[in-house]
């Protein structure tokens, strides 16, 4: 019967471990996914503005054609 509860202790404390490393993996994916996703949108805004500043250029050589 000690020998049962020693394997069960040593499990419990295998199985904790385990689950300490799979939360710190999570912890670090999610890191990873917010400072993905902070780039997305600044890359986003990055891109409206280059559109923004390209109407504009286009408007101004169509204005400049036109007379």
């Amino acid at each position: 019967a000690v020998g049962v509860g020693y394997r069960l202790s040593s499990h419990e404390k295998i199985c904790a471990e385990r689950m300490n490393n799979i939360l710190k993996s999570i912890e670090r994916l999610e890191k990873k996914v917010d400072t993905l996703s902070d780039s997305v949108s600044k890359g986003k805004g990055v891109i409206s503005v280059l559109v923004f500043l390209g109407s504009i250029a286009a408007a101004a050589i169509g204005y400049f054609n036109l007379k």
